[in-house]
């Protein structure tokens, strides 16, 4: 079967590539070279716990920084044991901010984490004893046992084991899979003993003149001006975004910050009468379909997974078993889903040259956007075609044309709100199935996620803002016979609370370049948030490391690429925070080089584990540079104070963060090199390099 190639309308040039044919060279390289077999493997997880990966505390927080370098800290290529005990770092703040060491000030602790689990008044600690007892002699008071505070959790104390302190659970308590509680003297001096530490790594908000902030509120969005980037060739188009969020979207006249004025996202291949029978005909046969779907379910289902891969096999096959004519009457919904999986699973093919590749992706993208246009679907909405519609945005992402996915994101989040999926299914669809529900959930699960974390990245208004839909009602369902894959849900719950609390916290202010917390007790309390979220996750998310992951990546990848994606997301996002400044509060520089060194390691282990789906992920590719952005931007800061320079020569976080940038500028050299290399990569190559002068 060849490709049907429309006649041009009248002046117009359409060009079929003859690569796209079912039977070309393209299909038939990776049919013959993948190895895949025609039929999905559905991976089933068995939860182990890696006490292995367990990482002791530290009380004193000089040496858990150095503890928790390489042995050679130039060398870049082995990140660290990763310490996602989120507690561990000096990042807590107290009520009130004063000046203070060469860094800048510090915070006074208000200790919102100590509260007693059994005290019902809330009191931090108990005074009853010292207000009731009566005042003794010297002599007497000389004779009194000394009443040392027990630093140890409880239960080490009653085994009489040895225990490192950690928190939120030691390492004992984590071997014994037993509960790991302190007593509250314990917390409180624990957190003094943090304080004393993180007060030297602070950085007050600079004086201004007037009293005027800062125009850039974040110290992750510095180190470009609009006459920078206009310096550095081709930089907006190059990256999509223009890199950075100060870049002004309201300047009179086009912007050209996202590639606008790029040529067309979906060329055109189709004719005026041409209808579905036109857009069918250009599939691919069924085996190197097969095989396509198969990479979509290797690479893009794990960290997106939307779509219920039985149900969708169930209807795939039976779209196979009809004959030509009824597959042209078949949804136009459904084909555009096949389409732009096979879009996305063509983006992930290594055996083809990358020309190829996109050429080919470009052209599965655009037959599934002619079959939703020829389903009516802005008028006839549907959950197939929100489906396809969420596909449609990350593969524009994926392919460069992020101010088009962007737009079509602003389409695709109208229709879910005229389906009313961000309504809880029980009060809008009370007599559905409870698969149908779970089903609603999740489609609009990945309508937010997509909305808020793209709206991260480009400081851009968020769309997903109002909804009652509870992640808690998302259970999973055991009964079903159609079951989602173990580990999905504890993802999709993750993601989503993430998901939640940022949306709440950090889009809208980022999107109006003001500062996400604009007193010390609202930046405690958010950083305290997170932390929340982050012990909600499953262990399996939280302790690993670069050795533990490459391990698991033998057995079950699936939960490597999960682990990945939010580690990423969630670090990011603390990052955020913790650089975030304004008049009251300053930038947490100990928090903001901690946050963007984990988030990195992720996208360095992606690279490690999966080279060929790391150079596809836009969104991952750019948090990390933005995140190699911000510590050279901190470094910069920091290098600015008297007498700065030998403690950036010397102190183990300095040298570690410079060493990051390092790796990055590594990765991305690597990616942009040769005729076909990526431009993007060599772009942020250029901006990096500035910072290692």
């Amino acid at each position: 079967m060849n490709v049907i190639k429309p006649e041009s309308p009248p002046g117009q040039q359409v060009a079929t590539p003859t690569s796209l044919t079912p039977n070309s060279a393209v299909t038939s390289t990776i049919y013959a070279s993948s190895g895949l077999h025609q039929h999905p493997h559905h991976h089933h997880y068995h939860h182990h716990h890696h006490h292995h990966n367990a990482v002791h505390r530290y009380q004193n927080r000089s040496d858990a920084t150095t503890a928790a370098l390489p042995h050679d800290a130039g060398d870049t290529r082995r990140p660290e044991r990763r310490r996602y005990d989120d507690e561990s770092y000096s990042e807590q703040y107290g009520e009130q901010y004063s000046p203070g060491s060469s860094l800048g000030g510090h915070y006074r602790r208000h200790g919102e984490h100590q509260r007693s689990e059994s005290a019902g008044n809330g009191s931090i600690i108990s005074n009853t004893d010292s207000s009731t007892a009566s005042p003794t002699t010297e002599p007497e008071r000389k004779k009194q046992k000394r009443n040392k505070p027990t630093l140890s959790c409880f239960e080490c104390v009653e085994r009489k084991t040895k225990c490192d302190r950690g928190r939120p659970h030691c390492l004992a308590c984590i071997k014994r899979q037993t509960n790991c509680k302190y007593a509250l003297v314990a917390n409180l001096l624990e957190e003094t003993t943090r304080a004393s530490t993180s007060r030297r790594m602070t950085k007050p908000p600079k004086k201004r003149p007037g009293g005027h902030r800062s125009s850039i509120p974040n110290v992750a969005d510095r180190g470009f001006n609009t006459g920078r980037i206009n310096s550095l060739a081709s930089i907006a188009v190059a990256t999509s975004t223009g890199l950075l969020s100060n870049v002004p979207y309201s300047a009179p006249g086009s912007s050209n910050v996202f590639g606008i004025g790029s040529e067309h996202p979906f060329a055109n291949y189709w004719t005026c009468k041409g209808g579905m029978t036109e857009v069918v005909s250009v599939l691919p046969d069924q085996v190197q379909a097969d095989i396509l779907l198969n990479r979509y379910f290797e690479c893009v289902d794990p960290v997106y997974p939307m779509l219920h891969q039985q149900t969708f096999y169930a209807e795939y096959a039976h779209f196979w078993s009809l004959d030509k004519a009824d597959k042209d009457r078949a949804d136009p919904a459904f084909v555009a889903l096949i389409f732009v999986m096979l879009a996305l699973g063509t983006q992930f093919v290594t055996t083809t040259s990358p020309t190829e590749r996109k050429s080919t992706a470009e052209f599965y993208a655009s037959a599934s956007n002619q079959a939703l246009r020829l389903s009516s679907y802005l008028s006839n909405a549907s959950i197939c075609s929100i489906q396809a519609m969420v596909l449609i945005t990350y593969f524009l992402i994926n392919d460069n044309h992020a101010s088009d996915g962007w737009a079509f994101g602003g389409v695709l989040m109208r229709q879910a709100y005229a389906m009313g999926l961000h309504r809880d299914p029980n009060i809008v669809a009370p007599d559905t199935s409870a698969f149908e529900k779970q089903q609603r959930r999740k489609v609009w699960q990945a309508v937010l996620l997509q909305d808020t974390f793209l709206t991260v990245l480009l400081s851009l208004p968020p769309s997903a803002t109002h909804t009652d839909v509870s992640v808690d009602d998302l259970v999973e369902d055991n009964l079903s016979i159609a079951s989602d894959d173990p580990t999905d849900m504890a993802y999709i719950r993750g993601s989503w609370t993430l998901a939640n609390l940022v949306q709440d916290t950090i889009c809208n202010p980022r999107s109006l370049d003001v500062p996400i917390c604009t007193t010390a007790r609202q930046k405690s309390k958010l950083v305290a948030d997170f932390r929340a979220v982050y012990r909600a996750f499953p262990d399996t998310f939280r302790s690993w490391d670069a050795d533990s992951l490459a391990q698991l990546a033998q057995t079950n990848k699936r939960v490597v690429r999960q682990t990945l994606f939010l580690s990423s997301n969630y670090f990011h996002n603390l990052m955020l925070v913790h650089a975030s400044e304004s008049a009251e509060v300053p930038v947490h520089i100990r928090g903001t080089l901690e946050a963007a060194h984990d988030a990195m390691s992720a996208f360095f282990a992606l690279f490690a584990l999966f080279e060929a789906e790391a150079r596809v992920w836009w969104v991952f590719n750019h948090r990390a540079f933005l995140e190699a952005l911000c510590i050279g931007n901190v470094l910069k800061d920091v290098a600015k104070e008297p007498g700065s320079e030998e403690n950036i020569a010397k102190d183990p976080l300095f040298v570690r963060a410079k060493s990051d940038i390092h790796r990055m500028v590594q990765i991305m050299q690597s990616m942009g090199r040769g005729e076909q290399g990526s431009e993007t990569a060599r772009t942020r190559v250029q901006v990096l390099n500035e910072f290692l002068l």
